[in-house]
């Protein structure tokens, strides 16, 4: 179920893949363009961006790869799971993520997707990917800092 944040987003599905995948350079919050029972089923909680990433096609930024789930209670007018939404993003923001994701190594992938207000959004970021020993590096920095923690939380006890 999506709970809500302190700072008025209700998180409704997070890629928490990516962050471990790929270096994060920018992020952007992006609206997207969805049918009725896609908003349903989002306020119901069933949605998997794990897979999802964005692709530039002609002057528009498309979310590729999301699973939103069928609304239990649609009839005929249900939506596909996996089909193609279109983001919304100012003019700005679609050309500079263009000219970047030209360049090789660079990619949009989606971090977060959550309501603000009411409205469906989409937090995306440019991205360059990581290699397997800078991963294992990032795990091993992680587990060093939390030990770290473990071991000051027992010293200051007594």
């Amino acid at each position: 179920m999506a709970k809500k944040n302190d700072d008025g987003r209700k998180v409704i599905a997070t890629n928490r893949k990516a962050r471990h995948d790929y270096n994060i350079l920018d992020t952007y919050e992006a609206g997207i363009a969805l049918l009725g029972t896609e908003v349903k089923s989002l306020r119901d909680g069933g949605a998997s961006i794990v897979d999802g990433f964005c692709q530039m096609t002609r002057g528009e930024l498309w979310l590729e790869n999301i699973h939103i789930a069928e609304y239990g209670h649609g009839s005929w007018t249900n939506h596909e799971a996996r089909r193609r939404r279109k983001l919304l993003l100012h003019r700005q923001e679609l050309h500079k993520l263009d000219q970047k994701t030209k360049e090789t190594g660079f990619t949009v992938v989606p971090l977060q997707l959550y309501f603000r207000d009411g409205k469906a959004k989409v937090e995306i970021a440019l991205a360059q990917g990581k290699r397997e020993y800078d991963k294992r590096h990032a795990l091993r920095e992680a587990q060093d800092k939390r030990e770290a923690q473990r071991a000051m939380r027992y010293r200051n006890l007594g």
